[in-house]
């Protein structure tokens, strides 16, 4: 069960926290636009009350340094429109929050310790604003804002040095906004993070039960279901591309004997290890499927001609006749193999058409005396 560190909330498995940072990128880049563009406003709006608390001559000042930190908004937010946003996201809009708070401690640097009761709570909207707005992860928006703590700190309390209360007000109610801001974007990464390990599970369990239905479960070998798509889709490269393809209906010779005198148990283990040998006989690109019983359908793409897939069913024939483990030497299997070629001339292939003649072909062979393979329409 993948795990998170409990600090960093970053998930132990490397591949899952790719995964993770792949699916949260679209709303990212949707959320930083959105709360760069409501940062900036507020940034603005911010201005409107300036002149009620800062001397006119400053005000110019004030408004340069709010230009040149909306600077770097900007510049996120032109960015979250480029591909190399989803490799710097989060570096990109960590520093967005970090140039806000900036540069509202550059304005109270600037002006006397009075105008502090206007910018400083604007240093608690900064933090709300890291933690829980923009899409910095928790602990990113935590080193930003603990930066900024300390920052303000060597400024204020140590070079400006604030009045010893006024400091301590400030601080109290800057760290208790990153407590509990904090604590809300912990929270929120770690729900996010949660439900998208749910989802994971989900769509592992998904997947099981849709292989579950497209395989057989003896054998592991997809079934009719799934082989008929494979047939469909070799039908229609075949009108694309004019290549020829061809199904093996192979039934098993002998196997009825293995069932009845030594067991369903050893009939499965013998079913397996054909499976087995089939799989590995054929190409990656082809299909060997189990219809049931002893019957094995196997599909395989650009075939030919009739010598390769006479040469292809000899081998197959071959592969069947060694000795399987754990049968006795008299219970050796063998196969008849029938063959279909396909597409037709002028008929009509569908994969139940393909399949029922390569079946014809099959009995056809039995009836020549087992262990064997021919053509439909010999």
């Amino acid at each position: 069960m993948n795990r998170m560190h409990p600090l960093t909330l970053s998930f132990h498995d490397s591949a899952t926290e790719r995964a993770f940072a792949r699916h949260r990128g679209p709303r990212l880049r949707l959320q930083g636009r959105a709360a760069i563009l409501v940062g900036i406003v507020v940034y603005f709006s911010y201005g409107a009350l300036e002149h009620l608390f800062i001397p006119p001559e400053q005000i110019g000042q004030v408004w340069l340094i709010r230009v040149l930190a909306l600077l770097v908004p900007a510049g996120v937010l032109v960015l979250t429109y480029s591909p190399c946003f989803e490799k710097i996201n989060q570096l990109s809009l960590s520093l967005v929050g970090f140039t806000a708070a900036l540069g509202l401690i550059g304005m109270l640097w600037l002006l006397p310790v009075a105008s502090s009761n206007f910018y400083y709570p604007g240093l608690m909207l900064a933090t709300f604003y890291t933690y829980n707005l923009i899409g910095a992860r928790f602990i990113h928006a935590l080193v930003v804002n603990v930066l900024i703590l300390v920052l303000y700190n060597i400024l204020f309390g140590y070079l400006r040095q604030f009045p010893e209360a006024m400091l301590l007000s400030q601080n109290f109610f800057i760290i208790s906004a990153n407590l509990i801001g904090g604590a809300a974007g912990y929270l929120a990464e770690y729900q996010a993070r949660q439900l998208f390990l749910r989802e994971l599970q989900l769509e592992d369990e998904r997947q099981l039960h849709l292989d579950r239905s497209l395989h057989d479960r003896l054998t592991g070998l997809p079934n009719r279901e799934l082989l008929d798509d494979r047939i469909n889709q070799a039908l229609a490269l075949a009108r694309r591309d004019s290549a020829r393809h061809a199904g093996f209906f192979v039934d098993l010779d002998g196997f009825k004997d293995v069932n009845d005198q030594l067991g369903h148990d050893r009939g499965d283990i013998a079913l397996r290890e054909v499976a087995r040998r089939l799989a590995l006989a054929m190409r990656e690109t082809d299909t060997v499927s189990r219809l049931g019983g002893d019957e094995f359908f196997l599909l395989v793409h650009d075939i030919g001609s009739c010598d390769s897939a006479a040469h292809l069913a000899g081998k197959l024939i071959a592969v069947i006749e060694q000795p399987i483990p754990g049968l006795p030497a008299g219970q050796a299997l063998s196969a008849s193999i029938g063959i279909c070629l396909f597409p037709r001339d002028g008929e009509p292939d569908t994969p139940d058409v393909i399949i029922r003649c390569a079946d014809l072909a099959m009995y056809q062979a039995k009836a020549e005396g087992k262990r064997r393979f021919c053509f439909a329409g010999d």
